[in-house]
């Protein structure tokens, strides 16, 4: 970890002004540039920049790349750090290291590396706004929810602290004196590769799990939002955490290849988009490599019209512009059923009073999305939708607020009487849009939602307990939200997706007794010790009249 010297020097060298930080601290994203109670709170221009380090043996090693990755705050456009295309000596020493590391990380006790994990647990929530800030500076999100991104995260590690009756194994006498037992072991070094959307929630769902289960585990945070991850390995080593356990390299396709080739690394956790992941998960299989990728998203929701009303438009609303629709559960399509295709401009309304802006401003709903190039092609998708006969009832093209006038923002948008055949339909569109169909009954709802390619989430909103029951068990999709638009379940469950919302047919699924299936392998031990040949005993001379 960083010096104390080190991390003086690192504030000194950004130049920025006790009024933007909390209380006066750096903005970059090395672990040195804020603290638990020192972190961003504003969007100010880094007059020097930081580079982004490696995360090695526990320590915070300053890359030796040639090539380098601009990041931008997506509020300003304004350069926040560099993060380095990970030298092939610095991959190779990620790979060593959990490789050393991981033969004494697998023979220490259960109980040692649960005690480590509610450690970390506490230092997460100690370090809360921290996290939450370097996220709105990076990724884009409003504050608040950047504490959502840290939550649903906290709440997987907070889960493998109870570990020790989650790892119990069976026995069972199988004959006479002879037993079998069966139990689970670490894998060995294992990698998560992380999407820019949940720059916490993300790593979160494999570095608890991979970890209390015995594994070693390398970290690619994505190249656009790293600082959250830097955060968390800082807090790695502050609990505890032997070196080498958790190493945390960067890059971008490079690599990803790297990790998918080599053969120390025995298993790859993916979030991100199809085209992405399923080349993962074809290479990683290929390498015979344990595989999860959760992919892409068109999530439903299927509205009845003896629904309570307000309660799904405000639901709908949310749902559907939440962290600038950047989530791969975010509700980004409904199905109007029936005479509830008139109630589309009541959201448009209710969207409308949705204040964007910077993340870190008062009051704000959505910020902006993450790049430029993303903003440019949800804006050609919602074009694409006009030209082919939508109706666009809220349009949020061009939007500006005027303290951030370079920024990457698009307005919440409505998309009425969509076809399942138009552009804006068939594609993942990733941003504030809100995209419209209507059919005339449930099952017309229930047909058009399971033609989808993707299967991730979908909800439906009805009084009806029985029409409720029907949905559920004709639907095919991985998560059902009955009254609730985005059903993800808690990490006692599992991320429970399907189609090609989930490579590999969705066997190995995040978190939950799957994700701890995913990150150990079986192992039974059949034993015959036979009782007459136990010491100490008096001896028998008669001949055995039973089995």
């Amino acid at each position: 970890m960083a010096s104390a010297a080190a991390s003086k020097t690192a504030v000194r060298r950004l130049h920025v002004t006790a009024s933007h930080l909390r209380p006066a601290t750096a903005a970059a994203t090395t672990s040195a540039a804020s603290t638990a109670t020192e972190y961003p709170n504003s969007h100010i221009q880094v007059q020097e920049v930081i580079n982004t380090k490696n995360f090695l043996d526990n320590k915070f090693i300053e890359s030796k790349a040639t090539q380098w990755i601009d990041l931008h705050d997506p509020a300003t456009n304004n350069l926040v750090t560099r993060v380095p295309q990970s030298t092939d000596e610095e991959l190779k020493a990620a790979v060593e290291s959990a490789k050393k590391a991981f033969p004494e990380w697998r023979k220490t006790s259960i109980l040692h590396r649960q005690q480590l994990m509610f450690k970390f647990v506490a230092l997460i929530r100690e370090n809360w706004d921290r996290l939450a800030a370097s996220i709105t500076l990076e990724q884009g999100k409003t504050f608040a929810d950047a504490k959502g991104d840290v939550l649903r995260g906290l709440q997987v590690a907070e889960t493998a602290c109870g570990i020790t009756t989650q790892m119990t194994g069976e026995v069972l006498e199988v004959a006479k004196d002879m037993e079998t037992q069966s139990y689970r072991e670490p894998l060995g070094v294992t990698a998560a590769i992380c999407p820019f959307n949940f720059p916490a929630m993300i790593p979160l769902w494999s570095i608890p799990i991979a970890t209390v289960t015995g594994n070693t585990l390398i970290v690619k945070p994505s190249e656009r939002d790293p600082g959250a991850m830097m955060i968390l390995a800082e807090l790695i080593e502050k609990a505890g955490f032997p070196p080498g356990v958790v190493n945390v390299i960067h890059g971008s396709a490079k690599t990803v290849d790297f990790i998918l080739d080599e053969p120390e690394i025995k298993a790859v956790s993916f979030v991100g988009s199809n085209k992405a992941g399923e080349y993962i998960y074809s290479r990683a299989s290929a390498n015979g490599k344990r595989v999860q990728a959760n992919l892409g998203a068109k999530n439903h929701a299927a509205i009845l019209p003896d629904c309570n009303k307000n309660h799904a438009l405000n639901a709908i609303a949310g749902a559907a512009f939440g962290a600038a629709g950047q989530r791969c559960m975010a509700l980004s399509t409904i199905v109007c059923v029936g005479e509830t295709k008139e109630w589309v401009a009541e959201i448009a309304e209710r969207a409308k009073e949705l204040k964007v802006n910077g993340g870190f401003e008062e009051g704000t709903d959505l910020g902006p999305v993450i790049s430029p190039q993303a903003r440019e092609r949800i804006e050609e998708l919602i074009t694409s939708a006009e030209k082919e006969g939508a109706d666009i009832l809220l349009d949020g093209r061009g939007f500006r607020p005027e303290k951030y006038p370079n920024g990457n923002f698009v307005g919440p948008t409505i998309i009425a009487n969509v076809k399942p055949h138009m552009k804006c339909y068939t594609e993942e569109i990733f941003g504030p849009v809100l995209v419209c169909l209507n059919v005339e009954t449930l099952e017309d709802a229930v047909d058009l939602i399971n033609a989808n390619e993707y299967g991730n989430g979908v909800a439906v909103f009805t009084s009806s307990g029985a029409t409720a029951r029907r949905f559920v068990k004709d639907i095919e999709a991985g998560q059902v939200g009955v009254n609730v638009p985005i059903p993800v379940p808690l990490p006692m469950f599992s991320f429970t997706g399907n189609k090609k919302s989930i490579a590999g047919g969705g066997a190995n699924t995040f978190y939950g007794k799957p994700g701890i299936n995913f990150y150990t392998q079986n192992k039974t031990v059949t034993s015959y010790w036979n009782a007459q040949d136990a010491v100490a005993t008096k001896a028998k001379v008669n001949m055995p009249t039973h089995s």
